[in-house]
């Protein structure tokens, strides 16, 4: 099992706001640091994992269940150019 170092809980927020908010998070994290989003937007099982691997993360995993859907993503170790 996979043990994310963050959760944001993004349930009940309308898009695009899953989207931005996962973007402004993510720089957050330390090299290899897992974040974990949760949201019941239905358009962010496109727009999350595309947008974080534009942007340079790893997406580990996505999964649905039910109406929530929940991403895992990795700040990689070493920034590749």
């Amino acid at each position: 099992m996979m043990e994310p170092n963050y959760r944001l809980d993004l349930q009940g927020e309308p898009c695009p706001y899953p989207v931005m908010r996962t973007l402004e998070v993510l720089p957050m994290l330390k090299n290899g640091e897992i974040l974990e989003v949760l949201s019941d937007c239905p358009q962010s099982i496109n727009n999350i994992p595309l947008d974080a691997k534009n942007h340079g993360y790893v997406v580990l995993k996505v999964e649905q269940l039910g109406a929530t859907i929940r991403y895992f993503i990795q700040k990689p170790s070493e920034v590749m150019l």
